[in-house]
């Protein structure tokens, strides 16, 4: 088995974001609403941007963090992909020593427990240039300032408020072992890749309120939202095909952006169950046109 050339990874990163955002996602910009003042060409242009930096063997994570802000900020101005570039960093970088998928988790480990204060500076550069709304402040290693901790530090610090951080330190473990097994056995069962995409992203909200929900707006408003969610998916599962709930997931979608709620964070967990996916696809078929 050989390993994925940088063109396959490529493929893989635009994959992944085109399905995340056509995806029926509620409250997140999709193929049937734009929303938050987004459109969906302008994920589209940051997918492409990044595909082929995120490619690069020879980059380190912060550098292909960075580097993918400054190329998605050339083609729009605004942040529609911080989560997303911070998720799929490290998985670029941990693929290229896979031959095999089941190689991915240990070489994921160590690209995370190898990031450096460098990583960190040129990460938190990059989070300031995209310019993402509801940070707020920390006491500890604030965004505005200069980091003086590894980027795996700095991402524990933040675990508790940002489900992102949390993949840092956990190993990716909400995707891996749960986002994963969802969307592959959605597409199993016989939906297409964006209805498959948008019952992992439910199920995900189900089961972790929205980080960047809980910043911008409330710990309630992300409870509530991960509520709604579970009684959608208390009927999809009598009746397994989300796809037929179409009517309803488009009025709750509309109901959501009236309110700007947006369950962000949970978008991007759900674009790196794709990559991850295409990843598995590619490896296991050497050809990209798997997926």
């Amino acid at each position: 088995m050989s390993m994925l050339s940088s063109n396959t990874i490529e493929s893989c990163v635009i994959w992944a974001c085109e399905n995340e955002v056509a995806a029926p996602k509620p409250g997140n910009v999709n193929c049937f609403s734009d929303g938050h003042r987004m459109e969906v060409q302008d994920f589209i242009k940051s997918a492409h941007a990044i595909a082929r930096i995120m490619s690069q063997k020879t980059l380190s994570v912060g550098e292909l963090i960075l580097q993918a802000i400054q190329a998605t900020r050339t083609v729009v101005n605004c942040n529609t992909n911080l989560g997303i570039v911070l998720l799929f960093a490290p998985l670029c970088r941990a693929i290229h020593q896979c031959s095999h998928f089941e190689q991915l988790p240990e070489e994921l480990e160590k690209v995370l427990l190898s990031l450096t204060i460098d990583d960190a500076k040129a990460c938190y550069e990059a989070i300031r240039l995209a310019d993402a709304g509801g940070l707020g402040s920390s006491e500890q290693q604030d965004i505005d300032a200069i980091p003086s901790v590894t980027l795996w530090q700095a991402m524990k610090i933040a675990e508790e408020r940002d489900a992102i951080a949390k993949q840092y330190v956990t190993n990716y473990k909400d995707i891996l072992n749960f986002g994963l097994p969802i969307l592959t056995s959605s597409i199993k069962s016989g939906e297409s890749v964006e209805w498959a995409t948008a019952f992992a992203y439910l199920k995900f909200l189900a089961s972790v309120p929205d980080t960047l929900i809980r910043r911008k707006q409330s710990w309630e408003h992300a409870l509530e939202i991960t509520e709604a969610a579970t009684k959608l998916l208390t009927k999809v599962n009598e009746n397994n095909m989300l796809s037929s709930f179409e009517a309803e997931i488009i009025t709750w979608d509309n109901e959501l952006k009236k309110k700007a709620i947006n369950p962000g964070t949970t978008a991007d967990l759900t674009a790196a169950t794709l990559l991850i996916y295409a990843f598995q696809q590619a490896l296991s078929s050497n050809s990209i046109s798997a997926p």
